[in-house]
């Protein structure tokens, strides 16, 4: 399950763990937060109540969407000049 929100200045997506009951242990819902310049991810981490954070560029983030598609190796996106 996940909720989109649209804030003043960012799209926030939120994902929502679910199992089927019994299935495993449920981990902490991830916020997803979409800027012009920048996303950012956040997870709780339930140990030490401590949030990580995870600040992406928009060109990170358009490398991780190729790298989920491509086998292994080295590769470097083109930017049109």
């Amino acid at each position: 399950m996940f909720t989109i929100e649209h804030e003043f200045d960012a799209t926030v997506v939120t994902l929502i763990d679910e199992a089927p009951e019994g299935n495993r242990p449920l981990n902490e819902d991830v916020v997803i937060q979409t800027f012009d310049d920048r996303v950012i991810v956040e997870q709780m981490v339930p140990d030490s109540d401590e949030v990580v954070r995870i600040v992406l560029s928009l060109h990170q983030l358009a490398e991780l969407r190729a790298a989920l598609n491509l086998p292994e190796g080295n590769y470097r996106l083109e930017t049109p000049a």
